[in-house]
């Protein structure tokens, strides 16, 4: 179970040390990743996070301001292979990611000041487990027009979880089978589509997949 106790506690990096051992990051690694990504913090000293896919719903950080944002210059790909969480060894799915191109929309949190170093590190360790993601300061434009600089995670193109063909018809076969301690990957579908619908916001390549998976669980 994802939680922010279980995640500070070490109790969800450490139920990853079997199904994940060959690739999985020690905590000193997540920790060394944060410094790193720390070190291009903006000069207003404010941390924004870019939100989009289960950070919408389920961000477990603690936070100040939520606001409807766009990312230019990247869009959701479900191009790295799970084989935890929502997958398995013998059916991995895939996870959500950013890939160069495109546009998305998303959610832009600010990250709660007083409490900002157990805050990132909940965020850390719940993104880097293995280093699919690199962290990046990206240019947003919330809703209300203003620009800043905000934290996205994004597809590790070198990483052993990249798979380069993250179009639905390739996917979509692979996400209707899949599964794992966190649920299955169809849930995750599901909850994305209706998180976005609840901000008021629809992206054509989710919606894409989510109507094949509707297809494909009707034709079984």
């Amino acid at each position: 179970m994802m939680t922010r106790k279980s995640i500070l506690s070490g109790t969800y990096l450490r139920s990853f040390a079997d199904c994940l051992s060959e690739v999985l990051w020690t905590q000193e690694q997540i920790n060394q990743s944060l410094s790193e990504a720390l070190k291009s913090r903006p000069a207003s000293g404010e941390v924004w996070l870019f939100g989009y896919g289960s950070l919408i719903w389920n961000p477990l950080f603690e936070y100040d301001a939520r606001e409807i944002a766009t990312l230019q210059g990247w869009h959701r790909s479900f191009c790295l292979r799970v084989i935890a969480g929502r997958g398995s060894t013998e059916t991995p799915g895939r996870m959500l990611s950013l890939e160069p191109g495109g546009s998305t929309r998303g959610v832009a949190l600010r990250l709660l000041a007083a409490n900002l170093d157990e805050e990132l590190r909940i965020v850390w360790t719940r993104e880097m487990l293995t280093g699919a993601y690199t962290p990046i300061w990206a240019d947003i434009t919330l809703d209300s027009g203003r620009l800043l600089k905000a934290l996205a995670f994004v597809a590790n193109p070198a990483h052993v979880f990249y798979e380069s063909n993250a179009q639905v018809l390739h996917i979509a076969p692979l996400v209707a089978v899949a599964s794992g301690l966190m649920g299955s990957n169809v849930d995750y579908v599901r909850r994305l589509q209706s998180a976005l619908l609840n901000c008021d916001m629809k992206d054509p390549y989710i919606d894409e997949l989510a109507i094949e998976l509707d297809r494909l669980s009707t034709s079984n």
